[in-house]
Formats: C-alpha cells, structure tokens, sequence
C-alpha cells in the first residue's frame, strides 16, 4: 500500500522561505516568475482554477507540489484545437485530465435533457466553457498535442464511467470512458494514494504501461495475466436440463420397459468398490482472483445481463475485500483493479494542511464564481458515504468507508479561513457528503473488511454500526468556541435515521447550528420507491421531526424542517406520487423546486431505469420487474403531484386522477387535492420567487446572488441566520405592511401562519 506522505514538510517549508503559497501556474509567465523552464505535470480540468481543497485540481496539484513536482493547471481551455493544450509546453510525465467537480453531462443538462443557462464553476456562471464528455474530448486533445505523453484521467466523471455504462442522454450503453479517450490510465474515486504512486513510478523512469497494480486504476490489456484465477460472471445463472423422473414401479432391470435406462445402457454393479478421484483445485486468493464481467457488447444487448454486472461491482466495492473486474470490449480487456484503501486520518489531515490560497486564481480578476462563493467558508470534514442510496453516486466514488479529519486539523482550517476575503464570522458549513457521519465506522475493523452489504443503514441501523455522535458534538463545540467565530451552521444533509440514536447531537445540532430550517431528504413516503432507493421509512422522519420540534421550543427558536424529495423514480407508481401529493397538503408543505430523478452512470438506479430489473438482488431473466417512469408525460405528472399547489398542474392532475378512479380528490373540500375548477387568470407566482431577493438588488448580496427561499418563510439573513432579531423585525414589519394594505390581520409577531418547503 503506497502511503500519502510528503518526501518533506512541504507547507512548512514553503512559508519559512517564501511567506505565502503561489497559486500553481496557469501562463508561461507564471512559470517564468518560478524559474520553471517546464511542468514535470499538467492538469487539465473543466473547472476554473480555485485554490480551495473543495476543488479537485487544487487538491491533486498541492499533493504532487508536495511531493516536490513542478505542477502547472489549464482550466477550461478552447477544446476546438490543440492550442490551449499547449500553452505550458510538453509536461516531463504527464497530463493530468479531469472534467471538474460534476459530471460534463450533469453539469450541462437539466433532468429533462434541456441545456442549463449556467455553469456555476465558470466566472460569471457562464455556461459553455468546457465541451459534452469532457474528459475525453481533452485525453484526446492532449494526446494530439504530445502523442508519446501519458495522459491520466481523473475525477467524478471518470469514476463513473469506468466501466460499460448506460448513458442517459444518448440513451443507450456507451463503453469504457477509457476505451474512447485513448488516456493511458485511469483513476477512479478519491485518487491521492494512486497518483502519487503513479507520478512517482513514472518520475523513476517506469513506462505507464507497466504500472498495472496500483489499486483504484483501470487500464487496458490484451488477456488475463499468469498466476491469477478468473471467475466467469458472463452469464446469468440458469437452470439445468432436468431428466424426466423414473417411474419407481417400473422393473429398470427390465430394458423394454424403461427408456430412459435403455438409453444409459448397462448398469454397474453398485456394490462394486471404486476409487475416489480428487480433482486438484487452486485455492482462491482474492488479491489474485479477477471476476470476468459480461462483455460491453453482451450488456449493451442484454438489459438483464447490464442489471447483472452492476450487481456484481457494487459487490465488489468493500476494500477488505474487493476483486479485481475484467470486461472485454471488442478484442480489447478493460481491467479495474479492487478500489483505494481509506485514507487515514493522519493522510486526510495531510491533505488539508496543504498552503491552499482559498480564492480563486487572480487570472479572473474578482469575476464570481458561484460554486465557489456556495462554499468558500465551508470545511470539509469527512469523505464517504455508507448510506448506498441507490439514486447517488458518494459511494461508487469515495467509497462506503467514512475517512475522517481530525479535530486540530478541522480547528485549524477554521483559523486559516479568517484571512479570506469577506468572512464575517459565519461558517457555512461543517460537513461533507453527509453532515452526521463523521467519526461513525464499524464496531469491528474484521466484521467491516469482510462485509458485502450495499448499506449499513438500509432496511435498518446495522447491529454492528458505531452511532456515538460524542466526537462530532465536541468539534461542534470546539470550533462555535473559537475566537472571531459568531456562528457554525450545517448545511450538508443529515441522516435523520442516524442522528435520532442520539438524542444529545439533535439538541446541540437545534440549539446551535441551524439557520432558521434544517434541510433533510425523505425523498418519498411510500414503501415501494423507498425500497428501491434504499431510503428509511416516513417513521424515521416523524421521529426526528419530534424531537427537532421539541429541541427548538427549549431553545426558544422557530425553527422549520424542510423535507426533500424525488419524483419519477424507479419503483414509483402514479398511486405512490398521489399518496405522497396528499401526504404533504395534510402536512401544510408546498415544494416550490421539484427534483425529478436523474440517471447518472453506473447508479444501481439508473440501472433500473435502464433494465427494468432490481439489481439489489439476484438478477434472473425471470426476477420481478421494476416500475419505471420514462416518458416524459408521465415525468410531468410525477412533478406536478410534488406541485399539487400550482394551478398550471391541474388540468395533467384531473385528467390522472379520474383515470386513476380517485375522482373523489376532486373538489374544494379540507381533504381534496385539487380544485374541480381551473382559475380564469393564473395569477399564480412561485413562493420561491415572491420571497427572493432580485438580481442587481443591493439586497442581493455578494455577486447579486438569487437568495432561494422557502414559500411562508421569512427571507434569509446574509450570514444565513434567518431568525436572529433583526431578520424578525423586518418580518414583521413586513407583514404589518401589507396587512394594513390588504385590511387583513398578520400573524402573530408577523411570522408566518404555516411553513411550506420548496424543492
């Protein structure tokens, strides 16, 4: 196992020598200003430059820094020629390709394939600054700069499609991003350990083509290596031939009268002694076992068999215990090595502590970039995921293993963020994929290297799951402690199934560390799409709402909690959406923002898009088939009983729910859904957009930023506390106004009679 470690203290070096870090360069200039006559690395990515570790390449570009190579960054070049790609020179070993932080295709289309008006990790939020598939549009433009280059590919987009991968925008399964960018290698997940070793091997003089055993990589091959056994999952199993059974009254000894014995012709004697043949077996060791996959022309054939292969490498995602895949396309072998190890805590702590400018690079000239304004006073404390939701892609990513930070490490981020630009003592976020999972693992590090399960949450908490929240209330403690800190708020989501096993981390999450609602995402009320997620039921839902509800009437706060959720999802039937619809009216909830499901690679859900079969078990020709919702009239039904509160919805609501036969939730009556009547004017506006702030407003805040705000909630403060008594004020002066406008008494204190949620 290579380690992610510095070949010296590389932050503390650089600061007693030169005072504050560099950004890593962009122009020829800038590496003239270094005294670099060459880059020992490029990487190229479809982001701007941001020297923040929530950005991929400022991560990467400071690890290899670290290690003591010369690493220069091309953001978002001109991808219509070779030019860009050439602007630092020829790099000593590689090029580094990665698309950014989101998939290309997600980045750029919205769930119904219309184009996105925005990029938010461009300056500007300008969209169209980096190509469809980007990593392997830019493999190729760097393979057509320098032919004999190694390029590297990297990121969430090639993690995803790593293997042969149903694509939701062509509609059908594509191969191997690797097979199409004529990259040399690829990284897939968290990458640290495997591109240092692989900047190193190569640094040494090693060609790419011999460094086939680092894991979390895949690379092409021609055939199976000696020494290693291969398992055959090419096919689904089926049943064997049975032979008809033998009538027990028939005489076998008579030949006439039993066919099937004439046809096995003479018996032996059974008495007879006989030797036992033992046939020799080699023994199984996973670290040289392989599991042929079905080939990229089998699964693109066979939805079963496409349902059956993403069965076997969710399996194979547990580090204790992963094999290695191997899947032919064509005449070619794509192989993946068994996924990262973890890191460590100490390496995660390595990895923060790098000398990260936090802005974005000054070749911007201050533009906005809104990814970057979402988090540039966030911490991220954790990496991973073992919630398995089936929708989401953390885990095929950054594993199901949770690798924490320590709490000095944490703290100390913290201090570092006062110098940045525009802090004013709010901390958005402390969290990461998941805000409560930090420090949480398996009771047993034996039981967790040889566990399979795809979740250790789902159907319910796992016996063997660590849920002590005592060290993540204590860094929550610690850091709202610090001095210049005036708030600590969480914005991540929460597992809600997780934190009411603690009832002391909901009381200091209430008390302390929510800016007027909490989001949380049940994503549904309903077994059959819950399942299919591998989400918890609404009783978990109902439970923590209790004891939020309890905590913030202590705390003397009105405080709301903003559930999310997710329409035309696989194993969701039009009675599941209407049961939902009717679930959030009793409840007073109207999602102003619907999220639609949207099938991104190698998801076990976009498997069941795509198939039709449950790959979360045992995939037949024959297994149980799943509902899914594909054309975009039934989409737009799904959506609008999420919206069941917009009139342009009720005309596509009546017409279902008749044909539903539940004519009866026609009406105006407390328990019908929709009226039976259409208004002559739509004067219908989205509470979304009557409680934001305009663009160009000097309300806006930094950048004119869309404030997104919650129908009946009060508008949010700029430090992101909504409920502090100046924001209060306002409310009710407010409501005050337009009461005396519309003759019609406000609210008590001008706050709002019943809270309703967007999406």
């Amino acid at each position: 196992m290579h380690a992610v470690k510095p070949l010296f203290d590389y932050p503390k070096y650089w600061a007693e020598c030169f005072g504050p870090a560099p950004f890593l360069p962009m122009s020829r200039e800038e590496m003239d200003q270094l005294g670099w006559d060459s880059c020992d690395i490029i990487i190229v990515t479809g982001d701007a430059y941001v020297d923040h570790p929530s950005f991929g390449m400022a991560i990467i570009g400071r690890l290899l820094e670290a290690q003591g190579f010369r690493v220069g960054i091309i953001s978002q070049p001109d991808w219509q020629s070779k030019d860009d790609f050439m602007k630092l020179g020829e790099p000593n070993l590689f090029f580094g390709v990665a698309a950014g932080n989101m998939d290309s295709m997600i980045n750029r289309y919205t769930a119904d394939r219309k184009v996105r008006s925005d990029d938010a990790y461009t300056p500007g939020g300008l969209p169209g600054k980096r190509p469809d598939r980007a990593s392997l549009v830019y493999s190729q433009r760097c393979k057509e700069a320098y032919k004999h280059v190694p390029v590297v590919l990297g990121g969430i987009e090639a993690s995803l499609r790593r293997i042969a991968h149903y694509d939701y925008w062509s509609d059908k399964v594509r191969r191997s991003i690797l097979m199409d960018a004529t990259a040399d290698v690829l990284l897939y997940g968290n990458a640290e350990r495997a591109i240092v070793e692989v900047a190193q091997r190569l640094a040494r003089g090693e060609p790419i083509e011999a460094i086939t055993d680092v894991r979390g990589t895949a690379f092409i091959r021609k055939d199976t290596p000696e020494g290693w056994f291969e398992i055959d999952s090419t096919r689904i199993d089926r049943p064997g031939k049975i032979d008809k059974i033998i009538n027990p009254y028939v005489n076998t000894q008579d030949l006439s009268a039993c066919a099937i014995e004439k046809e096995k012709g003479a018996q032996d004697d059974p008495n007879e002694a006989k030797p036992v043949e033992l046939l020799p077996h080699p023994k199984l060791e996973r670290d040289r076992t392989v599991i042929r996959l079905p080939s990229f022309e089998k699964v693109r054939n066979d939805p079963a068999l496409y349902a059956h292969a993403n069965r076997v490498l969710h399996l194979e995602t547990n580090p204790g215990n992963a094999r290695a895949l191997v899947q032919r396309h064509d005449d070619r072998e794509l192989w993946l090595n068994p996924p990262p190890i973890p890191l460590t805590t100490e390496e995660m702590d390595y990895v923060f502590a790098a000398p990260y400018a936090r802005v974005p690079h000054p070749a911007y000239n201050g533009a906005k970039i809104p990814a970057y304004e979402m988090i540039r006073f966030s911490v991220n404390i954790m990496r991973g995921c073992f919630g398995g939701c089936t929708f989401c892609s953390i885990t095929e990513h950054e594993g199901r293993i949770i690798q924490s930070r320590s709490h000095e490490s944490i703290l100390h981020e913290i201090e570092e963020m006062k110098n940045v630009p525009g802090f004013t003592g709010v901390v958005s976020d402390l969290g990461g994929p998941t805000a409560n999972m930090y420090r949480l693992a398996c009771k047993s590090h034996e039981i967790e290297k040889h566990c399979r399960k795809p979740s250790c949450v789902f159907p319910g908490i796992c016996e063997n799951l660590d849920t002590d929240h005592s060290s993540l209330i204590e860094l929550y403690r610690k850091a709202r402690a610090l001095p210049g800190v005036k708030k600590i708020l969480i914005a991540s989501g929460l597992r809600y199934d997780l934190a009411v096993e603690s009832p002391e981390y909901v009381k200091e999450l209430v008390t302390h560390h929510v800016g007027g609602y909490l989001k949380i995402a049940p994503e549904h009320t309903e077994r059959g799409p819950l399942d299919k997620m591998m989400k918890p039921g609404i009783g978990s839902y109902d439970r923590f709402k209790r004891m939020f509800e309890k905590y913030s009437k202590e705390a003397g706060k009105e405080q709301y909690l903003i559930p999310y959720f997710i329409a035309a999802h696989p194993g969701t039937t039009d009675e599941d959406m209407m049961n939902l619809a009717l679930w959030l009216k009793a409840n007073g909830f109207r999602a102003d923002q619907v999220q639609a499901f949207y099938p991104s690679p190698m998801a076990s859900a976009t498997a069941m898009y795509h198939t039709g079969k449950n790959p979360l078990r045992k995939v037949t020709y024959k297994s149980e088939g799943v509902t899914v919702v594909k054309s975009e009239e039934q989409r737009r039904l799904h959506k609008a009983f999420l919206r069941y509160h917009d009139p342009k919805g009720w005309p596509l609501l009546r017409e279902a729910l008749i044909r539903m036969g539940r004519a009866d939730l026609i009406g105006n009556g407390k328990h019908q859904l929709i009226p039976a009547h259409q208004p002559a004017v739509d004067g219908y506006q989205s509470a979304r957009r009557k409680n934001s702030t305009p663009v160009g407003s000097k309300k806006a805040g930094q950048g004119g930023k869309i404030l997104t705000q919650h129908s009946g909630l009060p508008p949010r403060s700029h430090d992101g506390n909504a409920w502090d008594k100046r924001e209060q004020a306002k409310a009710a002066a407010e409501a005050r106004r337009k009461a005396e406008k519309s003759g019609k008494p406000a609210g008590k204190g001008g706050k709002p009679q019943r809270p309703v949620a967007p999406r």
